[in-house]
Parts: C-alpha cells; structure tokens; sequence
C-alpha cells in the first residue's frame, strides 16, 4: 500500500517511513523539504496521487495558540481535500493524550480543532493520541524554569519513546479506520515534579526542582490525570531507563 507521511522529515515521520518500509510498503516522506507544502497546497496532490492511506505528524513551528490555529486549521484543510480528491482510504492523524483537557493552552486548542475538521470531513479515519515523548522531557523541564528554579506540578504524567510512537502510529495506519480516538502511553507513570529532577540528575544540572501544585503545563493548569491516557490504552514497552542507555549509546 501507498502511505503518505505527511511531516515525513521529522522525529516520528522519519521513524514512520522506515517502519513502513521495512513492512513492504510503499512509505512516501511528504514535507517541505520533499516539495509538499500543505500550507501553500503545493506538491499535496501530486503526492497523494494513488495513496491508500495517509497519516499527518507533522506539527507547528509554532506552540503559540493563534499561530498553531492557523497551522493545523489551514494544513488540515488541504489534506482534507486532497484526500478526498485522491480516493484515500485511511485518515490518520497523531495527536496528544489530554488534548480536549487542557483548554487553557492554545496549542492543545488548535489540536483539538484539527480533530474536529478530520471527524466532520467524512472520510475514514483513526486519530492516535500519544503522550509526551522521552525526547521532550528536556524541553518541559526547560519551560518551567526561572532562574534556577523548576516549577513543576506533582500530576502523573506517562511518557513513551518516539520509536514506540512511530511503531504504534504505523500499526493504526495500516489497519482499518477507527472512526475513534486510540491512546498510547509509556509503561510506566511518573510524578512530573518528581521525572523533573530525575531529567535533571540525567544531565547533572544543578537546577531544583520545585513541586508546585499551582505551576501550569505550557501555560495550563492540569489536574491528577490531565496528561495520562484511560484505562484501555494501548501500552508501549520501551521504560524511561531502557530508553536512556540507548541514547547514551547513540541508538
């Protein structure tokens, strides 16, 4: 089957692509740097052209609420049509777990509005919501600091490696639609106070953790269970100390 990866060139398109290919697909890396502009609807229906699914990971340059709105609302659209136009078979998008929890953030606002335009387009589709990924750990830490200090809520957060992203992504891809919504987690869950200061002793940075009920999540509040997936989610297997040994060995 012919497979457009949409955001083929990033983290999880790439790591998509090669599962794909290895299963005797046809994967096709649709991204800027492939000539497939879904902003500007260049090269996007050329590249849809005989595909029997597609999957959009591809994301905003921006986490700021309007320009994400834009992004995800203008990208979505041409996608939507193109695929329509193409005959495609399978819509699959991959998105957040807690997405349609946390309304303070415009990001997960313009998240959620993609979603919406994907379930009302009529075509079949499944939408994947993963958590955060091991590699953004550094980066969650990074926003909730000042000065020397981290502020970070004491919820439970349950983050996942991108490999297994890519993988279960995959999985839906080539199954048939769900016309739902299919979770994903890590298989272990975390204070996020307490995964801060396990990324900082990682990385031997003397910045403190502070466990602070009121610190918000890119800008939202979260409750207990904002970040964490329902029972019944698909579980991957790669644990938070796996995945570190194999990074310090460039794996």
């Amino acid at each position: 089957m012919k497979v457009v990866v949409i955001g083929g060139s990033g983290l999880i398109g790439s790591k998509l692509v090669k599962i794909l290919d290895a299963q005797g697909h046809e994967a096709v890396a649709a991204s800027p740097k492939t000539g497939v502009n879904t902003l500007t609807g260049e090269g996007v229906a050329e590249a849809l052209t005989g595909a029997g699914a597609v999957v959009d990971v591809s994301n905003s340059p921006s986490l700021e609420g309007s320009a994400a709105l834009e992004f995800f609302e203008t990208s979505t659209r041409n996608l939507l049509a193109a695929a329509a136009d193409a005959g495609v078979g399978h819509y699959v998008a991959l998105s957040v777990v807690g997405s349609e929890r946390l309304p303070d953030s415009g990001y997960m606002r313009a998240k959620v509005a993609q979603e919406q335009l994907i379930t009302a387009s009529g075509l079949p589709y499944s939408l994947v919501h993963a958590t955060q990924f091991f590699e953004f750990l550094q980066g969650i830490v990074d926003a909730a600091t000042d000065g020397d200090t981290v502020h970070l809520a004491p919820v439970l957060i349950q983050p996942m490696a991108a490999d297994d992203v890519a993988a279960a992504v995959a999985e839906v891809v080539v199954g048939a639609p769900t016309y739902a919504v299919v979770e994903v987690g890590g298989p272990e869950q975390f204070r996020l106070d307490e995964l801060g200061r396990s990324v900082l002793d990682a990385q031997r940075d003397t910045r403190s953790v502070v466990g602070d009920p009121g610190a918000r999540y890119f800008g939202a509040a979260v409750a207990e269970r904002s970040l964490v997936p329902a029972d019944g989610a698909r579980i991957a297997g790669t644990r938070l100390d796996e995945w570190r040994t194999r990074a310090s060995h460039g794996q």
